[in-house]
């Protein structure tokens, strides 16, 4: 599959590249489980209306620390009713229908990083196209685009710093900033690929910006990957490339390379590698329609030392099952 050896390439470039990604958006460990945190495209993928808390608490036991709350809903808006003839609404029996086109979600988030913090909310359109049915089963071409607005703030409140420092004194310490985010996807039962980018304005609009400095935000690419291998009945083996990357590209190439093993889809188990970062523990169960995961991430750097790790639990509830919305539950 070409989207492999793309990805293979990236990894390579990566490797090569071996420099941190500096933390100027939100990070996540356990991204599969909310992509549309990061990819506006998968608003309503699979069918469901989802509602996610994400709560990740970074160098606990640090002051200051980084800190990001997030809290999504998501859905996709049905224009045909569809009754399926099997009794049972999770069967595999996927037709091409009309209708069911456009996904819509949206999340506030809090982003805490030391003495900056960003907070906000997103609006997500995306657009679904049908490809039909292959030998992998369904797949989906999705294309998503994004608004989002937040506040940027710098809070100095016992801080120690030079009154007379340029960096700090001709900036705003509390600016709003709309801007736009872009995502593309392409989704089958096996295999998946996502691509999306960030500030594609870069905060050229900038309210209460009384400054006369010129400033931007940096935009931010990022690449998804993975494929699904039935390993035994009930087993699934899930390896996944994430790679994130800025306007400083070829300094600033960040990868997290994971494997998850899944038993009967309800529980699985993972482990991921953030190059130049840390490796990271992650856990989850499934049991009706709600979800828990958990991960920790055990940091490379000496400032393992000084705190009690990094921490994150995604829960999540999901809600639709019904013969409206059989053709795309359990497909992707």
């Amino acid at each position: 599959m070409r989207f492999l050896k793309n990805i293979l390439s990236l990894i390579l470039l990566s490797l090569l590249c071996g420099e941190a990604f500096a933390q100027q958006v939100p990070m996540y460990s356990q991204y599969i489980m909310n992509g549309f945190l990061i990819n506006p495209s998968l608003a309503g993928r699979d069918g469901y209306t989802t509602v996610n808390l994400t709560i990740r608490e970074q160098w606990v036991g640090m002051d200051q620390a980084p800190g990001t709350y997030a809290a999504s809903f998501q859905t996709r808006i049905l224009k045909n009713s569809y009754i399926s003839k099997s009794t049972s609404v999770r069967k595999k029996n996927v037709m091409p229908t009309k209708g069911g086109k456009v996904g819509l979600g949206g999340y506030l988030f809090n982003d805490q990083n030391g003495i900056m913090r960003r907070t906000g909310m997103q609006f997500a359109y995306s657009y679904h196209i049908q490809m039909g049915l292959s030998r992998l089963g369904p797949s989906d071409l999705a294309f998503g685009l994004a608004l989002t607005a937040y506040q940027f703030a710098v809070n100095t409140q016992g801080l120690v710093y030079d009154p007379d420092d340029p960096l700090i004194n001709n900036y705003d310490r509390s600016v709003f900033i709309p801007d736009f985010n872009f995502g593309a996807s392409y989704t089958t039962s096996k295999y998946y690929v996502g691509f999306a980018m960030t500030n594609l304005i870069r905060g050229q609009l900038m309210f209460a910006d009384t400054t006369k400095t010129a400033r931007t935000e940096l935009g931010h690419y990022f690449l998804t990957g993975g494929v699904k291998f039935d390993l035994a009945p009930d087993w699934i083996l899930e390896p996944s490339a994430f790679i994130k990357s800025s306007d400083m590209f070829f300094k600033s190439i960040q990868m997290d390379l994971t494997a998850r093993v899944y038993y009967k889809e309800d529980y699985w188990a993972g482990l991921s590698w953030r190059t130049g970062d840390a490796i990271i523990l992650m856990m989850g169960l499934k049991y009706d329609r709600f979800l828990v995961g958990y991960a920790v991430d055990f940091t490379f750097t000496d400032i393992r030392k000084q705190s009690f790790g990094t921490h994150e639990i995604t829960l999540a509830m999901k809600f639709g099952e019904s013969a409206r919305r059989y053709r795309w539950i359990n497909s992707f």
